[in-house]
């Protein structure tokens, strides 16, 4: 019969893909870890892993184990420490997006940091369609991404959390001729564009496609604040998500301008496994935007 340490091991080695890098966050040498993994196979009279030179990819028998170790894992130390399943403490490893900490979530993470002090909170920057495949894999217990354009796979939950309405920004001191009109500034002035190969780069393309425009692009970028600063400077203009913690109202150097007919907005959710170790710290993230009536939408 496997014990507890031997589960650790193997969540470990999901996590991080490789007995080397698993044996690092936990202490143990890639031999130790290699170890414990042939003779939880062996038990089993199955292979959980499919091994390269380099790494170790989680196969369809060990994936269906995943849910099912982690359950005993949680409960089992629910047990030692004496705390409910759902106590936050210890640490939890969250992807976010750079513009998701300029907005609302970075309220609730602050908030929920001062009301659990024992509760350490890693954070990754990144993209939602990286941190997709790494919540998926186990190497992030979860992530603050927008909704997907493209279906989930069933091991994974995404739970709205707030809206952001897609805007345009124009400098105030442009160096170009800026219209009245905001559709003759779609048209005519240099767009700096949010990558297209993002998410969010995909909403943007859609505001164009509903205001049947299709602008100059000056540049392509995939930062708000790269994208932001280079209006302020005069550059040119751009279609962002209004991001909550902006004091868009006092920004001397850029202006929003209404876009008629536009009804797009950017929604941010929390995504996660369907069945993990940390629904604790994820389940207090879902309850702040409850608590605080920001406004969601599935």
């Amino acid at each position: 019969m496997r014990s507890i340490r031997t589960f650790k091991t193997f969540l470990a080695v999901v996590k991080h893909g490789s007995f080397a890098a698993a044996g690092h966050a936990i202490g143990l040498t890639p031999a130790a870890i290699g170890l414990q993994i042939r003779g939880f196979e062996e038990e089993l009279n199955q292979q959980v892993f499919d091994r390269t030179a380099r790494s170790v990819v989680l196969n369809t028998a060990g994936r269906k184990l995943v849910p099912a170790i982690e359950d005993l894992v949680q409960r089992y130390e629910a047990i030692t420490t004496g705390t409910d399943t759902d106590e936050l403490s210890g640490t939890v490893v969250m992807g976010a997006l750079i513009s998701a900490l300029m907005g609302s979530f970075a309220d609730a993470l602050w908030t929920i940091k001062k009301q659990y002090p024992r509760l350490e909170v890693r954070l990754l920057a990144g993209q939602s369609d990286d941190f997709t495949r790494k919540v998926a894999h186990g190497e992030l217990d979860g992530a603050v991404v927008i909704r997907s354009p493209h279906a989930l796979p069933p091991s994974l939950i995404w739970t709205p959390l707030y809206r952001e309405p897609m805007v345009l920004i124009a400098p105030r001191r442009p160096h170009f001729d800026l219209p009245d009109d905001p559709l003759e500034v779609l048209r005519h002035c240099p767009f700096i564009r949010f990558d297209k190969s993002t998410w969010t780069g995909y909403l943007v393309s859609e505001v164009l496609r509903q205001c049947s425009v299709s602008p100059t692009d000056a540049m392509e970028l995939n930062s708000f604040e790269a994208i932001m600063e280079i209006v302020r400077q005069g550059f040119g203009m751009a279609i962002v998500p209004r991001l909550s913690n902006v004091d868009w109202s006092r920004d001397r150097g850029l202006k929003i301008i209404p876009l008629p007919c536009v009804v797009i907005e950017r929604d941010v959710g929390l995504l996660e496994r369907t069945s993990h170790l940390r629904t604790g710290f994820t389940d207090a993230i879902k309850q702040y935007f409850i608590a605080h009536n920001v406004r969601t939408r599935r």
